[in-house]
């Protein structure tokens, strides 16, 4: 504790010391609060920063933000080229976004400002963006680096800032390694360049000051233009449905999807849409939604009564859509009658399902477009333009169901597995581009409610999800049936898969070593059963070796194979009924996350082994 009071008194010592930051300071008593705060710096992960608004080395300030820019610029500068393939122009460049989120303005600008001060010049959107739209701008202007002010969809007194290479995609693992090791050098108060008084914010808008001309030199606001072109990308990737006759209800979560997905909308026809208003204008306190995560109940629960009431009214909804304060996240409820019952109601479909229902469409209507061209037909209006490319591709994270390889395989499609995070899907579009080969990309989803059809972009992208999700739900409106009917159909036809989320929040230091614990519990002593049923193999993606057991001992290994993906602090138990467990820290949270799956005989068989492996798992927090 002694460490922390010396630590708060240098940043109090500090003369130009922002003024709330050093009021909120001294008016700390708590010890354990002011430990916390300061007994490490906020860690620069594979995502960047993300933490909890406030004063300390572990808070999101401006101290903190311009650190790690600092880090980021030192970066740069060391591997910038003139005239290099992954950056174009005579200067390094750096494209800037954010979100919604209390001081994601400010953070953008502060950014702006330290990068200008070290030679680098920026594009920044002169108001909110999506996620998706920062990585079409790296790609458009040939930058060398992005950066988007976001903390995505945790609660609102986080804020974050995530970093972006060339291509468009979340630095490696190898690069933000080295991000860190940078950022490590620098003194947030001695060692930080900055240009100081370039810009003024008004009402989330940031404008650069015409004042500084050096300024303007190395700072440019991106014009509506490329938004256009972000939006024609998305809209290239479009299945050609006729959504006339769609009705949707939307909510942003107050975050930055409001313009963007409703441009979308409007651009494939969608004529009926509600707004969910109290969600409708940006709010980084998200009053209506303490946590704003659509794979949440709660999250989407006015958009819900929404959907009722203008069913009451005689004006039913088909589907609800909400995407979270960045807009690289979606999550959907349809409307659907229960035969056995006979009543309507709003079915929450879950990330999951999303991306099972989302690449069964594409592939059915990009191979229809196959046997349309073999069979000699013109493709009618509205009609998708591309057909299926040779030797195709889909890409899911490893906790993402695995129903997925069922439906790509029926339909001749390869899919690649990769580690937990959208990055490492980005990195494999990459790949292929190096190679000249992303046209045979066709789709990537993980389980927590990211989607992308289409290279444009190296990010999930809720935008181009909605409206792959209305195009979606017309087509099968057209043919007598939601979203509900045809996922039960294909559960039917390629198995019951049941999938579902634990998460266990350890806050503060204490937290975090038990959170160490319990993994380095599950390591020495790993489960020979779990729910009853042998374990019969163990992956241990931290130290890249899958065994294969035998006896039913986690001791007795009858065979072993390499893991050949990043080592990642994940540990996944497959069990003798092809159920598994997949348990990891996450990433950008202070929780262990544990990923269950089961696939059952019936859809009761299913949801009884997710039921009895949740009931087992609970006793661990």
């Amino acid at each position: 504790m002694y460490q922390a009071e010396e630590i708060r008194k240098q940043w109090l010592d500090q003369k130009d010391l922002d003024e709330l930051l050093r009021k909120e300071l001294i008016e700390i008593e708590d010890q354990e609060e002011l430990h916390d705060r300061f007994y490490r710096d906020l860690e620069f992960g594979t995502g960047g920063l993300r933490g909890i608004l406030g004063a300390g080395t572990n808070r999101m300030n401006i101290y903190t933000v311009r650190k790690a820019t600092q880090g980021f610029a030192d970066y740069i500068n060391l591997h910038y080229k003139p005239g290099g393939d992954s950056c174009k122009g005579d200067i390094p460049t750096v494209a800037i976004a954010y979100d919604s989120r209390i001081k994601s303005d400010l953070f953008a600008a502060e950014a702006a400002c330290v990068l200008a001060a070290n030679g680098i010049k920026t594009y920044v959107y002169p108001e909110l963006m999506p996620t998706p739209a920062l990585s079409f701008a790296v790609r458009h202007y040939g930058c060398c680096a992005g950066i988007m002010v976001t903390a995505s969809h945790n609660p609102s007194k986080y804020n974050g800032y995530k970093v972006y290479g060339s291509d468009g995609c979340q630095l490696t693992l190898e690069a933000a390694s080295e991000v860190l090791s940078l950022i490590e050098k620098v003194d947030l108060f001695k060692d930080v360049k900055t240009h100081s008084g370039g810009f003024t914010l008004e009402h989330g808008i940031i404008k650069v000051s015409a004042v500084d001309a050096s300024l303007q030199e190395l700072v440019q606001t991106i014009p509506t233009t490329v938004t256009e072109a972000f939006l024609a990308a998305v809209k290239n990737e479009s299945t050609g449905m006729d959504c006339s006759d769609l009705s949707v209800v939307y909510t942003p979560l107050n975050g930055t999807g409001n313009r963007p997905v409703k441009k979308i909308m409007k651009m494939i026809g969608v004529k009926k849409v509600s707004t969910v208003r109290e969600q409708e204008m940006p709010d980084g306190n998200f009053p209506t939604c303490p946590y704003p995560n659509p794979e949440k109940k709660e999250a989407l629960a006015l958009g819900i009564a929404l959907c009722q009431k203008l069913s009451q009214e005689g004006n039913p909804p088909d589907l609800l859509l909400a995407t979270d304060p960045d807009c690289d996240r979606v999550g959907i409820a349809v409307r659907h009658k229960n035969l056995e019952t006979g009543t309507v109601d709003y079915q929450l479909i879950s990330g999951n399902e999303t991306g099972v229902l989302l690449l069964d469409y594409i592939c059915h209507r990009r191979g229809k477009a196959n046997m349309d061209k073999l069979a000699g037909k013109e493709n009618p209006a509205r009609e998708f333009p591309r057909p299926m490319p040779k030797d195709p591709i889909a890409i899911k994270t490893i906790v993402t169901t695995k129903m997925a390889e069922k439906i790509a395989k029926f339909y001749g499609v390869e899919m690649i597995d990769v580690l937990t995070g959208f990055k490492f899907i980005g990195e494999q579009i990459g790949i292929l581009e190096e190679n000249g080969e992303e046209h045979r990309y066709i789709f990537g989803f993980e389980e927590s409610y990211g989607y992308l059809a289409g290279a444009y972009v190296r990010d999930k992208d809720a935008v181009n999800a909605s409206m792959l999700i209305c195009e979606m739900t017309a087509y099968y409106k057209k043919l007598g049936k939601t979203l509900v009917d045809r996922l039960k159909e294909l559960y039917e036809k390629y198995g019951y898969y049941r999938n579902d989320l634990m998460e266990f929040t350890f806050e503060g230091s204490a937290g975090m070593e038990k959170m160490n614990s319990i993994m380095e519990g599950f390591r020495k002593e790993a489960p020979a059963k779990f729910i009853g049923k042998k374990v019969t193999e163990i992956a241990d993606y931290k130290l890249s070796v899958r065994r294969v057991l035998g006896g039913g001992s986690c001791d007795l290994s009858v065979g072993s194979k390499p893991i050949r993906l990043p080592k990642s602090d994940v540990l996944e138990y497959i069990l003798e009924d092809g159920s598994s467990i997949i348990v990891r820290p996450s990433g950008t949270e202070p929780k262990l996350k544990i990923y269950l799956s089961a696939k059952g005989s019936s859809n009761q068989n299913s949801l009884e082994i997710i039921e009895a492996l949740r009931t087992e798992m609970a006793q661990i927090g």
